[in-house]
């Protein structure tokens, strides 16, 4: 029987096993770390669930002291998959309840189905069809489904440097587009802080993570007859933004995105910093809103480009003021031949605000011609008949980074709105059913070039 025949058995298997991830909020949280939660309480059930599930499928499992579910099958040469079951908190509107896995019209919604516990599933599911049909062969598979990646994959980071795991002959991570990512910017940050003197303005707060668009950002006012409600309405009208006004506290309703890609998104937080610098004629915060509001750096003078990782993207993704002082922080992705810190040189130069650089992440590049990226991409065509779409580069950061001989390889397949780090967040079943196929062929297709590497 051929992959994609064999991959019918576990359609709704998986289904029904992502449902139940998504129904566990495992957003990193602070408030519920312990030895064994070194991300929280939500991140723990999480990685203990998809171990538990392992281990009564007959895997060999490892919970990495509760940074990561390792997942292995095999012996050999090494084959690995990097996941997350981590997700980024829930804003915005739901059609559905955020951790409930609701299904309609063969869509599921929920926070994680397609970033990244669907894509996680397909992969596991992938590798049970391969073990149950004795396809593993001469190598060795380590599925790792990490708990930390949406901030700061400091999962991994323990799982390579203090567990001193070993690196894969190659690897995928599930957490990207198809047909494959080739490359990924350099992602840093930075903060800005801005003394700023107008008395009517309590505090101001905006963002839940730095690599989301900000979707909601609020104003708390000295006094109600300090606001103008006129004058909110009509700017809101102009930039397509939706406000409350409750007494002395003003909300400013956007839209998210994903950090890599702020053009996508309404950034509430800057249009809030631009309409109270209007508002109170204050000249830089208008010149600060607008420099980022542009998204690539042209404004600010600090935009870049390169042929293969293209252009610099500037996203604000938290924002604050307390006593005086005004403070956002920065997700700064760009291609190589860039310098992160003579960019934040430059930046503090215009004198918009204090500039602290906080680190980056190199960036990533791997030759489209080489044999893995050609195998994934041939995988991936046997299977979808796609032969259009090309291999990419993004400014998405993933685990990709974090390993060596490793590229991320969907599972977000080309024209599909899947709504990650945003409302409504959703996966198509009919695509995580074709990503089990694709996998189960991409793990086999590479194991067997490791072996010929021998």
């Amino acid at each position: 029987m051929e992959i994609n025949e064999l991959a019918q058995k576990y359609y709704d298997l998986a289904i029904v096993s992502l449902q139940n991830w998504i129904k566990i909020n495992s957003v990193y949280d602070e408030k519920t770390i312990s030895k064994l939660a070194p991300f929280g309480e939500g991140v723990h059930s999480a990685l203990e669930y998809i171990a538990l599930l392992a281990e009564k499928d007959g895997f060999t499992v490892d919970r990495c002291n509760g940074y990561c579910t390792e997942i292995s099958y095999g012996s050999g040469p090494l084959i690995s998959i990097y996941a997350h079951c981590d997700v980024v908190p829930v804003s915005g509107k739901w059609k559905f309840p955020p951790f409930s896995g609701t299904i309609e019209d063969d869509i599921m919604y929920g926070r994680g189905t397609s970033d990244d516990k669907g894509p996680a599933i397909a992969s596991y599911y992938a590798l049970k069809l391969l073990k149950d049909y004795n396809l593993i062969n001469g190598y060795k598979v380590n599925l790792v489904i990490g708990g930390n990646e949406e901030s700061g994959s400091k999962c991994l980071e323990y799982y390579f440097h203090k567990l001193r795991k070993p690196y894969p002959s190659y690897g995928f991570t599930p957490d990207g587009d198809f047909p494959l990512i080739y490359g990924e910017k350099a992602i840093a940050t930075y903060s800005v802080e801005l003394q700023i003197d107008i008395k009517e303005i309590i505090s101001l707060s905006g963002g839940v993570v730095i690599n989301s668009v900000i979707d909601e950002a609020s104003a708390k006012f000295s006094c109600e007859n300090c606001i103008d409600e006129t004058s909110i309405k009509n700017y809101c009208l102009e930039n397509n933004l939706k406000y409350t006004l409750n007494g002395n506290d003003l909300t400013f309703y956007g839209k998210a995105s994903h950090g890599s890609l702020p053009s996508l998104g309404i950034n509430a937080g800057l249009h809030l910093i631009k309409y109270l610098g209007l508002k109170y004629n204050y000249r830089k915060l208008v010149l600060t809103a607008d420099g980022y509001l542009d998204g690539t750096g042209k404004s600010l003078g600090v935009y870049y480009e390169s042929k293969l990782l293209h252009d610099t993207t500037y996203n604000v993704g938290l924002i604050s003021y307390r006593n005086g002082v005004l403070r956002y922080s920065v997700n700064f992705r760009y291609p190589d031949g860039v310098n992160a810190l003579e960019v934040c040189k430059k930046l503090d130069s215009l004198s918009l605000g204090k500039i602290i650089y906080q680190g980056t992440s190199d960036y990533l590049l791997f030759n489209p011609e080489s044999k893995m990226i050609q195998t994934l991409l041939k995988c991936y065509q046997e299977e979808t008949h796609d032969y259009v779409s090309k291999p990419m580069a993004i400014g998405g950061g993933t685990y990709a980074k974090e390993s060596k001989n490793t590229v991320a390889f969907g599972s977000h397949f080309p024209n599909r709105e899947d709504h990650i780090h945003e409302a409504n967040e959703k996966i198509h079943l009919d695509d995580l059913r074709k990503s089990i196929s694709i996998y189960a062929k991409a793990i086999m297709s590479l194991g067997e070039l490791a072996k010929e590497s021998l």
